[in-house]
């Protein structure tokens, strides 16, 4: 050190001659500067200055010094909070491409023992909870009310990880998944006896195939739309969002997708039992749902299109309160489609071991409760009857035959559908000023809808979101998609996701944002939102559902192979229990699904804790702006495991 010090010093105080030119001396010279040369004898007062410099040097080296040594000390405390800096453990994915994970985050967090969450018994391997059929026994079966969501009490509720089935496979890629599926996925053999004559699915030695048949369509699913598009148009983008009632194994939603339109299939958990998982692990959209005593779950003026084939529901009795429901959610110019009884009863009365009285007067109740409703019927032709809901209610209003049951219903909120009771009251559309506008605004064609601003953020009925928010919405998405797929590059490889699902959508954007790839995604608007975007995400061409991620979703074990959560942590924040919503979202994850959650730091690092418990291989990654902003985001991989094949419970 002072071996340095004295060179530094040297270099930069005395410094060699030929630093200083003739000119130079000669101006310090004229200025009466004393200017020291290394062969000029020293002065007296030079030799004094020089002793004081090195005096003073020395008292400067000696402050340096002490400052420095008294910077560098610090106090030995203790401390109950240490820094732990978030990385991935290191485990064997099985997939072929593992996760690239960058990590940018570290996070102070308090000393914990990270709680492990145990394996369910292989009995809860396709629980549902709330449509569990022993809690369902306790309920009316009148109008099926036992068939509806039935959820279980706090108390109830599991705390262990459900199994997926020994032998549980990755699902086929898209389009191969919709004609064949594992058997061990969903080992259940029941259908392909009870539905053999029908075409619905056969079991070819380790997979089921699905031909594409149906109760009503015995030459496929294919060539019974074609009848379809023979008496509406299903080719120029105008029906882009269908419903499917009573869908059995989807296979009219499956045929339906190469067309560019998306149907929302559902079906109760009934005697036809693993119908909707089936559908699911096609990977078509479905959902396990009944239409009896409540509404169902989506907002109205949603689908495009509605349809029934065999679905086996009374559209005739309890006042027409099942077509009033349809209504509801059916937008206006929409289609509603009815094949089996008692359409073409004529033919078929026979094989349907009911009287032609009986069948005949059921056809007309179901007649008569579309006149009331102001629906016009468009065809019937063969087996295939069409009926249009009016573009506005202008006229029913005014014309005398419209003015009979059911009446309009008083002022109401038409989207409110979560355990709401269905009425038997016509669903007021939007008040129009002439017959020819279409209430609540005209929508575009598919594609082009995706990307134009929704009628209802147009008309200013969602509150906070303008135009100029949509647009904002549509640019951030495209930009976090971008992000995600640096962290995730499964993301941007098609075929590696085809299920989808989306816990807090808001205006859809990050299913938007993916329309390219051979994927759906299910927009969950939440119930606890301060503003009900779902009815804006249908009008994009999309689809959804309310939920409240206080009670389990209406779907099957293993339905999803990517679930993205969007500050869904802190919208619940004291309202239900995090690592329920975890746990229930383990529950409908796929062995190496993926998982995507935004949220505050602080609630991040929580989750964390509860993602390693469920053996969740994980990682907190910055937010896309930067390190400097709270969000953080956690990137996870559910690790693939099974029941074990001992299991005494083991499903055949």
């Amino acid at each position: 050190m002072a071996s340095e010090t004295g060179k530094l010093g040297g270099t930069s105080v005395g410094g060699d001659e030929s630093r200083v030119d003739k000119k130079t001396r000669a101006s310090m010279a004229g200025q009466n500067t004393a200017y020291y040369h290394p062969t000029a004898k020293p002065t007296t007062t030079h030799l004094l200055r020089n002793k004081n410099n090195i005096f003073s040097t020395c008292i400067i080296f000696f402050l340096c010094s002490l400052f420095y040594i008294f910077g560098s000390w610090q106090p030995h405390t203790t401390t109950s909070h240490q820094t732990t800096t978030i990385t991935c453990p290191t485990t064997t994915v099985t997939s072929t491409t593992p996760l690239d994970f960058t990590t940018h985050h570290s996070a102070t967090t308090t000393n914990f023992t990270t709680k492990t969450y145990p394996p369910c018994s292989i009995k809860h391997s396709e629980y549902t909870p709330c449509q569990d059929q022993k809690r369902s026994l306790k309920f009316p079966r009148d109008r099926l009310i036992y068939r509806e969501r039935h959820c279980p009490e706090k108390n109830e509720v599991l705390k262990c990880r459900i199994p997926a089935p020994y032998g549980y496979k990755n699902p086929f890629k898209w389009p191969v998944s919709r004609d064949l599926v594992w058997y061990a996925n969903v080992p259940h053999k029941d259908l392909t006896v009870e539905k053999a004559v029908q075409n619905w699915i056969r079991f070819e030695g380790d997979r089921f195939r699905f031909p594409g048949g149906g109760t009503m369509f015995p030459n496929g699913a294919n060539a019974y739309i074609d009848d379809i598009g023979k008496l509406i148009n299903l080719k120029d983008g105008s029906i882009r969002t269908a419903i499917d009632t009573g869908c059995g194994v989807a296979s009219w939603g499956a045929y339906l997708l190469s067309r560019n339109i998306v149907a929302m299939s559902f079906a109760p958990r009934d005697t036809h039992e693993a119908q909707v998982q089936f559908a699911l692990e096609r990977g078509v959209p479905a959902l396990i749902g009944v239409i009896a005593s409540k509404r169902l779950p989506y907002p109205s003026r949603a689908f495009d299109m509605a349809h029934c084939s065999r679905c086996l529901i009374p559209w005739g009795q309890y006042d027409g309160v099942y077509l009033i429901e349809v209504d509801r959610v059916l937008r206006p110019g929409g289609y509603w489609i009815l094949s089996g009884p008692p359409i073409n009863w004529q033919k078929h009365w026979k094989g349907w071991e009911r009287t032609k009285k009986d069948l005949n007067e059921e056809q007309t109740r179901i007649e008569n409760v579309a006149k009331s409703l102001c629906w016009k019927k468009v065809a019937q032709k063969g087996d295939l009857a069409i009926w249009q809901k009016p573009i506005n209610h202008f006229n029913c209003k005014t014309n005398p035959k419209f003015t009979q049951t059911p009446s309009f219903c008083p002022i109401q909120n038409p989207d409110s559908a979560w355990y709401t009771n269905i009425e038997t009251c016509l669903t007021r559309m939007p008040e129009v000023s002439s017959s020819e506008e279409v209430a609540g605004g005209a929508i575009a064609k598919w594609p082009k809808r995706l990307d134009m601003v929704p009628p209802r953020i147009n008309s200013g009925s969602i509150k906070g979101v303008t135009p100029d928010v949509f647009q904002e919405d549509v640019n951030l998405w495209k930009k976090r998609i971008s992000y995600y797929k640096t962290v995730n590059n499964q993301l941007g490889q098609p075929g590696r996701y085809r299920n989808l699902l989306d816990m807090n959508a808001f205006l859809g954007g990050f299913a938007a944002s993916l329309i390219k790839y051979p994927l759906w995604v299910m927009n969950i608007v939440p119930v606890e939102a301060k503003t009900d975007t779902l009815g804006a995400i249908y009008e994009r061409g999309l689809i959804g559902t309310y939920q409240s991620w206080c009670e389990a979703m209406s779907t099957y074990p293993r339905t999803y192979d990517l679930i993205h959560a969007d500050s869904v942590f802190t919208l619940y924040k004291d309202k239900c229990e995090m690592e329920d919503m975890m746990l229930e979202m383990d529950r409908i994850l796929r062995p190496e699904g993926s998982v995507i959650i935004r949220d505050d730091v602080d609630l991040l690092v929580k989750i964390k804790q509860i993602a390693d418990g469920l053996n969740w291989d994980s990682q907190i990654v910055d937010h896309e702006d930067g390190p400097m902003v709270r969000q953080k985001l956690l990137f996870a991989v559910k690790l693939y495991w099974t029941a074990s094949s001992a299991d005494p419970h083991q499903l055949s």
